[in-house]
């Protein structure tokens, strides 16, 4: 697949370094494994030579080893002597840097944790010596976003506020997904917009090995994810049990109960069995997996609250990969997808909402996006979208088919919702449907 978007990062990141050509910069680029981080720093910088430091779960000599010769390679000097410490490589490379702009990027930074942990008070030591004279272009980025976020954000950490900007790498937006699948796939449908949307959430290594393998359509995709040696099946595994560590199952049974449409603190808890209000606060917290969810105009902090996974691929996983482990340790790969074409109306239908929601904060149109539903369950507005500046409010009902939608209804649970909040008075209301037809 070939490149796409990313305009605006590259734009940030040829700006940073036209800055280090008179002021050293420290940039930390965050983003969730396959994101698509390393492939945008090597696009922004491929007019140029760059250093390429891949921090390999090694010893620190052997590491060493392999970046003095990336150095002699690239920027045509030669190092003299066998370097067994990575704080002598940078230092090196910060005097360097002073009379030459040299732009370096650390990659799976958060690894030196493993290797020596002495690393990080080393670099601070030599960047606050070095950077108001050097003309140092580093980058640093990490796949264990709780590692990266504590490196840098925990003021007990050698390193902790040094970066001069911290970059977050995210998801190719709704319009870019459709250019994707348009270059593939001319005349996809609605249908097959939205499993993608569904199933990668706009990640880009798992578009990418979707559209690599020509899986452009709904069942295609299904047919590729649900296969023998797919790497979307250990997919979860892979990424999290390295966050979470040995308490990893608890996590995992958090989230599967979440996915599965369990999103309040008792009803997790009832999946789960046992009290979960810490597990729940790192994972909002610490790793960024989950989010809280409250009514738009909600009073209280702490009523009427519901959990969410903020990543679409995580909550297919959840629910129908690590669900149906069992079915796939034994190969059953058509008994899963015959279950994931069962729920799918559901689970599409809440992934069509998000679809939704997220085109309506890409287009910037409205200064509030949100969704409403009444204490006692009765009443559920889907979308809910303010412009304050305009004094402007639009009630959206979201539903697979289009003739499923009835305005009467929302106009019903608008009332609700006005008289319970007592919000946009003065306003101009409208109220209108959106199915897959308006993707």
């Amino acid at each position: 697949m070939k490149f796409f978007d990313r305009e605006e990062e590259i734009r940030i990141l040829r700006e940073i370094r036209e800055k280090a050509q008179t002021n050293a910069q420290f940039t930390v680029l965050t983003g969730r494994r396959r994101i698509g981080k390393t492939s945008l720093v090597w696009r922004a910088y491929e007019d140029a030579p760059m250093l390429y430091f891949f921090v390999a779960r090694k010893v620190e000599s052997d590491l060493c080893e392999s970046f003095q010769a990336e150095i002699e390679e690239k920027l045509g000097v030669p190092m003299m002597g066998k370097v067994v410490r990575f704080a002598e490589i940078f230092e090196y490379l910060m005097k360097l840097s002073e009379k030459r702009p040299i732009t370096l990027f650390l990659d799976e930074f958060q690894d030196f944790f493993r290797i020596n942990k002495s690393v990080y008070s080393d670099m601070q030591r030599i960047w606050d010596m070095y950077h108001t004279t050097a003309r140092m272009n580093l980058i640093v980025c990490g796949s264990i976003y709780s590692m990266m976020t504590k490196i840098f954000k925990d003021k007990k950490e050698p390193l902790y506020n040094r970066q001069t900007r911290f970059m977050t790498v995210r998801p190719f937006t709704t319009s870019v997904l459709k250019e994707i699948l348009a270059a593939h796939n001319p005349s996809y449908t609605a249908e097959d917009l939205l499993a993608l949307f569904a199933f990668t959430g706009g990640v880009a290594k798992y578009v990418q090995l979707l559209m690599d393998a020509g899986a452009t359509t709904k069942t295609d995709m299904l047919n590729q994810i649900v296969s023998t040696d797919s790497i979307f099946l250990g997919e979860g595994k892979s990424i999290l049990i390295e966050e979470f560590g040995k308490d990893y199952a608890v996590y995992f049974s958090i989230l599967s109960a979440i996915a599965r449409g369990k999103t309040t603190r008792a009803e997790i808890e009832s999946v789960v069995g046992k009290e979960i209000g810490g597990y729940l606060t790192k994972l909002e917290k610490e790793y960024e997996l989950i989010g809280k969810k409250q009514p738009l105009f909600e009073k209280s902090q702490t009523k009427n609250m519901r959990y969410a996974i903020g990543d679409n691929f995580f909550i297919f996983w959840f629910r129908f990969i690590f669900k149906y482990n069992y079915m796939l340790e034994i190969e059953a790969f058509d008994s899963v997808k015959r279950i994931i074409e069962r729920d799918y109306e559901t689970f599409s239908g809440k992934m069509l909402e998000r679809y939704f929601m997220r085109q309506l904060i890409e287009s910037h149109e409205y200064t509030r996006i949100g969704s409403w539903w009444d204490r006692k369950g009765e009443n559920e507005i889907d979308l809910i979208a303010e412009n304050e500046l305009e004094d402007k409010a639009v009630f959206f009902e979201v539903k697979r088919k289009a003739a499923n939608l009835d305005m009467e209804v929302l106009k019903e649970k608008a009332a609700a919702f006005l008289r319970a909040t007592g919000q946009f008075k003065g306003y101009e209301i409208d109220y209108r449907g959106l199915s897959m037809a308006d993707m």
